[in-house]
């Protein structure tokens, strides 16, 4: 539970992070796309679209990522493209302005919010990925120590011996079958164990075989 709540925190300041300096970058942005129109007028009030346009695309991709981190499932090469493309963009027309006037200070102050946020979209990934592994080895220990530390009882009270997240997850790991899909479901079909183990069982089994994979290749 404490590994969760630090990942929940991580995720909030990360997007507070990429929100704000993506509203930073939004004035510039406008400016280069007005490239001098009136104020209020037709192509000026356009200009203001051309922000969210990308931000919204680049938000969209950090979303789903996200939820693939969490679960631990690997994302195509065109996501990673789509999200420099759009964090490239953002960064271009940010500081063509300062570029072409030649201001050395303008280029460092509006270079910053744009590479804060393309290197905090590359991290929060890694760092996701990681807090989703931490997750399950807290998960595993805290189920060891509970059955080292339970007390022992009659065996009339208890007429069947627990099985732990371990054993589970062993006797997933002795089913699987090269080209087998870890799902939730499956892994309840081999395993008997409940809905909700499932899932994390599923996690934990998928990120074995695929340092399984690692390691063969």
């Amino acid at each position: 539970m404490r590994v969760e709540r630090i990942r929940a925190q991580v995720d909030r300041l990360c997007w507070a992070g990429i929100v704000l300096g993506l509203a930073f970058t939004m004035s510039n942005v406008q400016h280069f796309a007005a490239a001098g129109s009136a104020a209020w007028s037709l192509p000026w009030l356009a200009a203001w679209l051309l922000d969210p346009t990308v931000s919204l695309v680049l938000l969209a991709i950090l979303r789903a990522e996200q939820v693939t981190a969490r679960y631990q499932v690997r994302t195509g090469p065109w996501v990673r493209r789509a999200k420099w493309f759009t964090l490239a963009a953002t960064y271009v027309m940010n500081t063509w302005s300062s570029w072409a006037a030649g201001s050395a200070a303008g280029v460092v102050l509006h270079s910053v919010p744009p590479l804060v946020v393309f290197v905090a979209a590359e991290a929060v990934t890694d760092v996701r990925d990681k807090l989703t592994e931490a997750v399950q080895v807290a998960y595993i220990e805290a189920v060891n120590q509970a059955d080292v530390h339970e007390p022992a009882q009659p065996r009339r009270e208890r007429p069947s011996p627990r099985t732990s997240f371990a054993d589970y997850l062993n006797q997933a790991r002795q089913a699987w079958t090269p080209g087998t899909e870890v799902t939730p479901a499956w892994v309840r079909s081999v395993t008997n164990c409940s809905r909700g183990l499932s899932s994390r069982l599923a996690a934990a089994l998928a990120a074995d075989v695929a340092g399984g994979a690692r390691e063969d290749s």
